[in-house]
């Protein structure tokens, strides 16, 4: 569930399809995070020249921004602005900051607030996701809005469930908005088809997979090519799918979860890693192509890492991440063997990666405390951390963001910004 200081910008180099999708028209940039776990949807920043040791008190508090309201939404950072999204009295609201002192900029209302399913879990989940002049957000009953990002207008809505047939989740909505070209794409699940893709512009319904009706969990589309085609993974409680951009299913590899799925897919060349907690434990597919028929082979499937919601990076040959019995966790990807495990370090929690170094952060309700790593199959290797302050007293779900130097942490109304650039 859920789920700035400036300097000259790099622009990332892609794969022609992925350009569409993580440049949005030339506005995303290796140091700004567009959207859900950043620029390639892999948890990853293209940044270096950041800290590798942090203080005993833990790097310099740039400013606080408060106002967010209820929540767990990350921050999306684009050209100097986060945007992000929270409850606030009787309706939740797509908000913008600025990027250099977190003054607020504009709210629009994205739908109404609350807590669904059971144990008052209040708030926004998925991180707006921002393509050049617009902004895209999924409120947790099921709206999907389109806003100008300059002003907060609405652009167009609809609703999972009376326009595409979508079932709510126990938990709420909570997937990210993927944007590939000239269409919006989610998951409003149900027997309609599970996955749509509407027009960016307008938010006309393009197409609908009748024949993909999976129900919705909490994991987000990540746009691959594999075995050359491109296409977009989801995970469900019962599938990995992989779609193409018209809509077809390509392939679909039955894989059963337990209670929530929640981590979002990790893919490189034509392996696709998917976890998730519950013991359901992680598996690795690889697509293959033979004519026009594509198929996925599970490669390995145990229980090395069932991470319930703090998601999994891939550095390199290793996935890091947390599994619920054994801690934070370094699995080789290939193989899924573990290459170390550490429960006594830090507790559980989500992670970010940037410039060689992994930043965990607890979801602990007091105490909660933000630690950075080496990203190293050698070992658990420590270089700071610190208690988070302004804790809300409710779990620290939403995951952390690096972008252009700073860290950010949100706490439900709160949101911490740390200079994270070596000086």
């Amino acid at each position: 569930m859920l789920t700035m200081h400036q300097h000259p910008k790099r622009q990332i180099e892609l794969r022609p399809w992925l350009a569409a999708v993580c440049l949005a028209a030339g506005t995303a940039f290796a140091d700004d995070w567009p959207q859900w776990r950043g620029p390639h949807r892999d948890g990853k920043s293209a940044e270096t020249g950041l800290l590798k040791e942090w203080p005993a008190s833990g790097p310099a508090l740039a400013w606080k921004a408060t106002g967010l309201g209820a929540g767990f939404t990350t921050v999306a950072v684009v050209k100097g602005v986060l945007y992000t999204a929270g409850d606030k009295g009787d309706d939740s609201f797509v908000l913008a900051f600025s990027e250099k002192d977190g003054k607020p900029l504009w709210s629009a209302k994205l739908g109404r607030a609350g807590a669904p399913g059971w144990g008052g879990f209040a708030g926004v989940r998925a991180t707006p996701t921002v393509d050049g002049d617009l902004l895209f957000a999924i409120g947790q009953f099921g709206d999907i809005a389109a806003f100008e990002t300059a002003t907060g207008k609405e652009v167009w809505r609809k609703y999972f469930t009376t326009d595409f047939g979508g079932k709510r989740p126990e938990w709420g909505f909570s997937e990210s908005a993927l944007v590939d070209g000239d269409q919006v794409v989610c998951t409003p699940g149900g027997p309609k088809g599970a996955i749509v893709a509407l027009n960016k512009q307008t938010g006309a319904l393009l197409w609908q997979t009748k024949d993909f009706t999976d129900e919705a969990q909490y994991s987000s589309l990540v746009p691959a090519t594999l075995a050359g085609a491109p296409q977009y993974v989801q995970l469900t409680m019962e599938s990995v799918v992989g779609v193409s951009p018209k809509g077809d299913v390509l392939w679909r590899a039955a894989r059963k979860g337990s209670t929530a799925v929640i981590p979002t897919p990790v893919i490189q060349d034509d392996l696709v890693y998917v976890t998730s907690g519950y013991n359901a434990g992680c598996n690795l597919f690889k697509v293959t192509k033979s004519g026009d028929t594509f198929s996925a082979t599970q490669v390995y499937k145990n229980r090395v890492v069932a991470d319930h919601h703090g998601g999994v990076i891939l550095v390199g040959d290793y996935i890091y991440g947390h599994d619920d019995r054994r801690g934070w966790t370094c699995q080789n990807f290939k193989t899924g063997e573990a290459v170390w495990q550490n429960e006594d370090q830090m507790g559980k929690g989500s992670c970010v990666y940037a410039d060689g170094h992994l930043v965990l952060r607890e979801e602990k309700e007091k105490g909660s405390r933000i630690a950075l790593i080496e990203a190293s199959p050698a070992g658990c290797q420590e270089h700071g951390r610190f208690e988070q302050p302004d804790q809300s007293g409710k779990q620290a779900w939403t995951h952390p963001v690096i972008a252009n130097g700073k860290l950010y942490v949100r706490d439900q109304d709160v949101l911490l910004c740390y200079d994270v650039k070596a000086k």
